[in-house]
């Protein structure tokens, strides 16, 4: 599933290229992409709206419709793409919606696996509501960090990708971040000191910025590509994640990986306490 830096790169590409453009058609073909309601809702409304600059939201996507009132939600989930083409490039399988722009290009929607979704809703969004803060805004402090793990005895692991707790982290950068802060990923939450903490917040961040900048990881199943359909870079800079065996870049000892909550997490256990 792509993730927050994931998510970020396909954002810039939406402010970049899309922001401002007037949606001249709306077509969508797979009703699961729009559950929330009737497709022909979604088209009604987009059709000849003005998208607004890209947010977002942990994993969720947001392009306000003309004066703000009603945002447009994306999200990718586990094999959804957004693709920005011209209308004579063959349509991929499993596009399920396609807007066309007033530039004369298509925003494309594609899902193999059909769990992701667009849907309109009025701003804020309440159906976000119930999401943690993101952990690359401002407010997201060592502070608030410390205050949401005291007295906590999950899994440190878990609890990082509780989107209730933090909004964006997943599996792949759950495993990095604490492999830079030195911590197991089966530490109870509430047991980290002060200084573990602050590292903890650095690392978070210094992780989710490195991958923005390498454009984010495009694992073996090459699920995620940018708005272009170009790959990101960050997975030949893992240090841990998906290294099983391979030395550890700060110790040389393997890495180690290990099954929780019928996932794999990746760790140095010589490295991390």
């Amino acid at each position: 599933m792509p993730e927050l830096p994931e998510v970020e790169v396909v954002r810039r590409g939406l402010a970049e290229e899309v922001a401002g453009r007037r949606v001249t058609s709306a077509a969508v073909t797979g009703a699961r992409t729009v559950r929330r309601h009737p497709p022909e809702v979604l088209v009604e409304r987009l059709r000849d709206a003005t998208l607004g600059p890209a947010g977002r939201i942990g994993k969720f996507l947001l392009l306000p419709l003309d004066d703000g009132a009603e945002t447009l939600v994306i999200h990718l989930r586990m094999s959804g793409r957004l693709l920005l083409t011209t209308p004579e490039w063959p349509l991929a399988r499993h596009t399920h919606a396609v807007l066309g722009l007033s530039d004369g290009r298509e925003l494309r929607f594609v899902d193999p696996r059909t769990f992701g979704e667009l849907f309109v809703a009025s701003a804020p969004v309440a159906a976000l509501a119930h999401l943690g803060p993101d952990p690359l805004s401002a407010g997201w402090s060592a502070a608030v960090l410390g205050r949401g793990l005291a007295g906590r005895t999950a899994r440190l692991k878990l609890l990082l990708m509780d989107q209730r707790f933090v909004a964006g982290i997943g599996n792949i950068y759950s495993d990095e971040a604490l492999f830079e802060a030195g911590l197991r990923f089966d530490r109870p939450a509430g047991s980290l000191s002060a200084d573990e903490v602050a590292g903890l917040h650095r690392a978070v961040r210094s992780t989710l910025r490195e991958a923005v900048a390498h454009r984010g990881s495009s694992l073996r199943d090459a699920q995620y590509v940018d708005l272009f359909g170009a790959p990101g870079g960050y997975q030949s800079h893992h240090r841990v994640y998906g290294r099983e065996g391979a030395p550890c870049p700060r110790c040389g000892g393997p890495v180690r990986r290990i099954a929780l909550g019928g996932r794999s997490t990746f760790l140095c256990e010589a490295c991390q306490s």
